[in-house]
């Protein structure tokens, strides 16, 4: 999709620090403290009582993670639980990677029509990519390995919707779905990398709206998909420093849709993430990066864990 809007500035280096997030936000985007205070207060895990503002605040220092090589990725046993804490067992997750690398060999079988419960849509597509060929399908695949090696350490049982050459392409969006609906998911969350304009940068999540059609009902994964985005917002923001997007969302990183099939035919709480805009120079500068690669599955994992420790 296209969009315009104003373009961000390139994110600052930043050192560890504590004190409020909204003041080491504030030369990003000043209209959007309030959604930012909320993100970092949830992803604290704030109170769930109350709507929380931008008055809180929360250490921008990240935790303290093991040794890392040069691609980010924390040495030793991916399922070792992290703290010793393994809290989290029995918790179930799905990671869907958005699109599969094989898509462009089977055009013919992603282009048929799935029912999405308000109308049909192709059963997938090849996703986007940087100007230079780094696939959407190839980064979201990494994003995702990163990603359950985290949420293993918690104690997670993690599942993907495919991985490698398994399915060799897809599955459909009504399978990604129905492959969360039947690991009865605490929480799924299908990951994705924008194709905007150039100077369109930034992150959101993409949140279900409320649908009742066809196969389609989505008014009992509403709310609590909006507490999952939202924290996970907030995490991601704090561990990456990258701005919600400057082209969709008005400045929140929140955007709630009906049209897409992922969200329409889930029964548990999901949301998709972009996580950046390939077709900027900036932002595909950080999503080539393995180094920033697991800081983003970093920010994603501690989000999702803050709801899986309430829900």
């Amino acid at each position: 999709m296209s969009y315009t809007g104003p373009e961000f500035e390139s994110p600052q280096p930043r050192r560890p620090r504590r004190g409020p997030l909204t003041v080491a936000l504030a030369a990003l985007v000043p209209g959007a403290l309030l959604g930012w205070g909320a993100y970092a207060a949830l992803g604290d895990g704030g109170s769930d009582s109350a709507a929380p503002t931008a008055s809180r605040t929360v250490s921008s220092a990240p935790a303290p993670a093991a040794s890392r090589g040069d691609d980010g990725k924390v040495s030793g046993s991916p399922s070792a639980p992290s703290g010793g804490s393994g809290a989290l067992q029995g918790k179930v997750v799905v990671i869907d990677p958005g699109h599969n690398p094989g898509n462009f060999r089977h055009t013919a079988e992603i282009n048929r029509q799935v029912d999405i419960g308000t109308n049909s849509k192709e059963c997938d597509t090849t996703g986007t990519s940087t100007n230079d060929g780094y696939t959407e399908a190839s980064f979201s695949l990494d994003l995702a390995h990163r990603l359950r090696d985290l949420l293993e350490r918690e104690g997670v049982t993690v599942k993907l919707t495919h991985d490698g050459d398994s399915p060799p392409w897809g599955p459909c969006v009504d399978e990604r779905a129905r492959f969360g609906n039947a690991a009865h998911a605490d929480a799924a969350i299908s990951l994705h990398a924008d194709g905007s304009a150039a100077g369109n940068r930034g992150f959101h999540v993409i949140l279900p709206g409320s649908v009742h059609a066809g196969a389609a009902d989505t008014r009992p994964i509403v709310g609590p998909s909006h507490e999952l985005g939202v924290r996970v917002a907030g995490t991601y923001l704090r561990a990456t420093g990258e701005p919600p997007a400057n082209y969709v969302g008005g400045g929140t990183g929140l955007v709630t849709r009906t049209d897409l099939g992922g969200l329409n035919l889930s029964t548990v709480p999901k949301v998709f993430i972009e996580c950046g805009n390939m077709r900027d120079n900036t932002d595909a500068a950080l999503l080539t990066d393995g180094s920033w690669r697991q800081r983003a599955a970093q920010g994603i994992s501690e989000g999702i864990v803050s709801f899986l420790r309430v829900s």
